[in-house]
């Protein structure tokens, strides 16, 4: 799909065709020269062409709707563009390459959180705006352009739907246990933004709905019912004055927290609740295993009378010790922080994969409207990992 690469007048533009399946897409000169300096010479010819190409990449995969549930599309096009590559769809997920022995994975995730927004993609001021620009259409487009420069002799291309809806919803699951060889990998890495960083391991997380019971009354004589918003007023203060709980995992400091992030109570403006709902989250350290997390939980909501665990995924550990870590640490000049979110290095450290987060883009830019990511942040990922995976 084509797209206006900046809304101002009178710049320059470079085109690029990345693949016979792309529109062309007009990426401004002055906006690539004002994130990279550039000299003279073939070195110059090659980062116009080659940053252009990313970012064509790029705004084609945030032009393709893909919220969670509906990830067919997208899975098709980049199945289309890889096509001279062995590759394989589950479900609405890809795989391409040959899993096998010693081979590295390169994982990314192709849906987003619903539309909230401006449609499609466009550049201003040396950033790409779109649904999925940092979470995490540019970590797929890096993908893309490693598969086609580096091949998969050595690597494999996992684009799994379903990451940002339950766990039972994710693909990745369905792909590891379609491929079993996979568990053979020397690595993974999955391609979230990571702040231009490297974060290793994950929190866990629990979904739980916690419940009061009343009983409705006519809000004229609530003294003959028992209002459940008001039952819980005890627990929502106590969730409200909770601090994080720092815990030190392989020297990496991760944070637990839990917050109240949805409530659901009474049925008319003329009733007294009989039903109060939350959904309570509960972000847990790598140290502390799934079944003790929720036991944990369910104590802390003890004051309800129900507790139902809606939603659970374990932490990942934080692993970093292996050569080639620590050189794509040396390569991108990253330092190595904990990832305070949930990603799927847990899923492939479950299975003996060691993974880590490295990838474009902003974390605190994901799931909002105005979601966006650096162009500079592309040409960072994909040169780091070029080289570390040559």
């Amino acid at each position: 799909m084509a797209t206006s690469g900046s809304d101002e007048v009178g710049l320059g533009y470079q085109t690029e065709r990345t693949s016979p399946s792309i529109d062309l897409v007009m990426i401004p000169v002055a906006v690539i020269d004002s994130v990279f300096t550039v000299g003279q010479g073939s070195g110059a010819c090659y980062l116009h062409h080659h940053m252009s190409g990313l970012v064509d990449t790029l705004s084609w995969l945030v032009n393709i709707p893909s919220p969670t549930g509906d990830e067919e599309a997208i899975r098709d096009e980049i199945h289309a563009r890889l096509n001279s590559f062995d590759s394989e769809k589950i479900h609405d997920s890809l795989l391409v390459g040959t899993p096998g022995p010693g081979k590295v994975v390169l994982a990314g995730h192709t849906d987003t959180v619903p539309l909230q927004g401006e449609t499609g993609s466009r550049i201003t001021g040396g950033r790409l705006h779109g649904l999925g620009a940092t979470d995490m259409k540019s970590g797929l487009a890096v993908m893309i352009h490693l598969i086609e420069e580096l091949g998969t002799d050595s690597l494999v291309g996992v684009f799994y739907a379903g990451e940002e809806g339950p766990l039972s919803g994710n693909q990745l699951g369905s792909i590891l246990n379609a491929f079993p060889v996979l568990a053979d990998s020397s690595a993974g890495i999955v391609l979230e933004p990571t702040n231009l960083g490297i974060e290793a391991g994950c929190n866990g997380v629990v979904n739980a709905t916690v419940t009061f019971i009343g009983e409705p009354a006519h809000s004229s004589r609530p003294w003959l019912g028992v209002n459940a918003v008001s039952r819980a007023g005890e627990f929502l203060t106590m969730m409200d004055q909770l601090e994080p709980e720092d815990h030190v995992v392989n020297g990496l400091l991760f944070r637990e927290v839990m917050s109240i992030t949805t409530a659901h109570g009474g049925v008319a403006n003329n009733v007294v609740p009989g039903r109060f709902e939350m959904n309570v989250n509960y972000r847990f350290a790598p140290d502390r295993p799934l079944d003790d997390a929720i036991e944990f939980l369910r104590d802390r909501c003890s004051a309800a009378d129900s507790f139902e665990v809606s939603d659970a995924a374990p932490a990942g550990q934080p692993v970093f010790d292996l050569p080639l870590f620590d050189k794509l640490a040396r390569v991108s000049r990253s330092e190595i922080a904990p990832k305070q979110g949930w990603t799927d290095v847990a899923q492939l450290s479950a299975r003996g994969i060691p993974a880590i987060n490295f990838g474009p883009g902003e974390s605190a830019l994901a799931h909002k409207p105005g979601e966006s990511v650096r162009l500079s942040d592309l040409d960072w990922a994909y040169e780091s990992l070029r080289e570390v995976l040559s």
